[in-house]
């Protein structure tokens, strides 16, 4: 999808709301509409008149809008200029920058996740850190758009952020050299005994496309041109294309309802299935091991619910980040749309992800991450969010803390791991449970439900 096109399209869904603010053109608006209306004209002609300094008509206007986006969920917003060819640039998954996934929290700047791979991830950012200072000027309370542009650069330029880490009592002090991120959205290794490892680290275009080509190189790297097993890792990736995630799904199901979509118009029901985009399953036979953590959400979730569901895959790792709506882009005019939530998605057996994400069908604990017990008080996901949508089939909160529980099996240290020479051990045991079951009992798995 082309922002930058679909924004100069013909279709326009209210040329109103990009009028210019004149007295005369509120006027007329205040008079069709009703007392709201009347009271929005009223703040607005106090503000020209009395405000300590002028105040252009579209920075008035522009606020109005983002307040009124502001008031429904953390994911509708409008967007020009700037904002809306960053959005594109994100989506073509090239632009030059740190490589942050980032929130607004009470006026602070979150990190939902790092890609993986950029320069932020290689300095050690961690999903669930705040952002404070960019060389050293507090932005507390500015706008999240201004903050990712200050964090945006040159390639080659470095930056320094202050980090808050929850669990640590000193901030840290990182210096960041910006790059071009080109994210590659899929990479892949083969790991011993055969097992492939590809990694979907964000949904751009042509993802779908991207790992049917790494299953390929995957085929040509084995002795014997087969694959005993296969582990999907979409931890820490953020979300994209909703056509990305159903051509992904659609690689490993032959048949079924991928996910669907729920809105308040007719056009907004949408079913996507299998055997659309590909045709039968590119791993027929081989074992499936989706790794997930809270950093993984929307398209990730859609694609680990659709395997879960089938039984095609087994799900491992955290709870996801629970992102279970869809945003649509709608033209204004030439140079500026709106991001707005239009409908929920739901995994084939009718699970709404919105809230409660995804739970693995066995939970396995990032246990070589050092800060895994002090920042897990501290985890975000999409119900943290000030505004979100809520779960309208309502959630059990017990039995959402329930998979924190500690789990006998899993009682190693950060240090003892390293020892071992274990550097990431949600996908060391995923490899692991692969080598040791035999095929039948990882595709044959009962239901996690």
């Amino acid at each position: 999808m082309n922002i930058a096109a679909l924004a100069r399209s013909a279709a326009l869904v209210t040329a109103a709301a990009l009028i210019p603010a004149t007295t005369a053109g509120m006027a007329q608006v205040e008079a069709r509409a009703g007392p709201q209306f009347g009271e929005l004209f009223a703040v607005y002609q106090r503000i020209k008149a009395s405000y300590v300094e002028p105040v252009e008509d579209d920075v008035l206007i522009k606020g109005a809008i983002g307040g009124m986006l502001a008031a429904l969920d953390p994911h509708s917003a409008y967007l020009d200029g700037n904002d809306l060819q960053r959005l594109e640039t994100m989506i073509d998954g090239n632009y030059s920058g740190l490589g942050l996934s980032v929130v607004e929290e009470d006026g602070a700047v979150k990190v939902v996740a790092p890609f993986r791979g950029s320069p932020a991830d290689r300095v050690g950012i961690k999903a669930g850190d705040y952002i404070t200072h960019l060389d050293g000027q507090l932005i507390y309370g500015l706008a999240l758009d201004e903050a990712v542009q200050r964090m945006r650069g040159q390639s080659g330029t470095s930056i320094r952020l202050t980090v808050f880490r929850p669990g640590r009592d000193e901030p840290l002090e990182l210096d960041v050299v910006r790059g071009v991120i080109e994210l590659e959205p899929v990479t892949w290794k083969l790991e011993p005994g055969n097992i492939g490892h590809i990694s979907i680290n964000e949904f751009s275009r042509d993802v779908g496309a991207d790992v049917f080509a790494a299953w390929r190189d995957l085929l040509k790297q084995t002795s014997g041109g087969e694959l005993a097993g296969l582990v999907l890792d979409m931890r820490s990736n953020p979300g994209g294309s909703l056509d990305e995630a159903v051509a992904l799904s659609d690689l490993f199901l032959k048949k079924g309802q991928i996910v669907s979509q729920r809105g308040r118009t007719r056009s907004e029901n949408i079913s996507y299935d299998a055997e659309t985009m590909f045709r039968g399953d590119i791993a027929d036979g081989v074992p499936i091991i989706v790794l997930i953590d809270a950093g993984s959400a929307s398209a990730s979730e859609i694609v680990a619910g659709a395997l879960q569901d089938h039984r095609r895959a087994v799900v491992m790792g955290e709870r996801s980040f629970g992102k279970g709506s869809v945003q649509s882009l709608l033209p204004l005019g030439r140079t500026a749309a709106l991001k707005l939530t239009t409908a929920r998605y739901y995994t084939p057996s009718g699970h709404s992800v919105q809230e409660g994400g995804i739970k693995p069908d066995i939970r396995v604990p990032q246990l070589s991450d050092p800060d895994l017990a002090k920042r897990a008080r501290f985890q975000m996901r999409e119900s943290d969010l000030r505004g979100h949508l809520v779960n309208e089939l309502g959630l059990d909160d017990d039995k959402m803390e329930a998979d924190l529980k500690d789990d006998p099996r899993f009682q190693f240290t950060a240090e003892e791991l390293k020892a071992k020479g274990v550097e990431d051990f949600q996908l060391d045991y995923a490899l692991k449970t692969l080598r040791r079951a035999a095929p039948t009992a990882i595709a044959a798995r009962p239901s996690a439900r």
